[in-house]
């Protein structure tokens, strides 16, 4: 598949965010860095020690820099390469995803883009 026609059926728009982000599975956690985020998921940097199975729940907490704001989601792995993990959420509390929704809402140069994404999340 090309890049463009990736891009033609992707719904959600990622946005750059470099942050660290907190995986966790059952009692075990580990650190990474987060490198884009969508109201649909997130893509972080693969750590050399991962054991998590592609399809284990996972939680990824990420802590938005200079504020106390954390954005929590659970989430399983759709897809690993070139040192990333793509994760797609599962669920997500109403606090994280206002937060989510008002980072992507202020990183968005269309306003009514993230109308559409919104009509095509509660469409998935």
């Amino acid at each position: 598949m090309t890049p463009a026609a990736t891009r033609e059926q992707r719904r959600f728009s990622r946005i750059l965010f470099d942050a660290p982000v907190t995986i966790s599975s059952g009692k075990e956690r580990w650190q990474s860095r987060l490198l884009d985020i969508s109201l649909k998921g997130m893509l972080v940097q693969k750590s050399a020690d991962w054991p998590v199975h592609r399809h284990d729940p996972v939680e990824l907490s990420v802590r938005i820099p200079d504020s106390d704001t954390c954005i929590r989601m659970y989430a399983h792995q759709v897809h690993e390469e070139d040192g990333h993990i793509g994760y797609q959420c599962d669920h997500i509390d109403l606090g994280s995803i206002s937060s989510l929704k008002r980072l992507v809402e202020l990183n968005l140069s269309d306003p009514k883009a993230l109308d559409r994404e919104l009509a095509a999340l509660s469409e998935a």
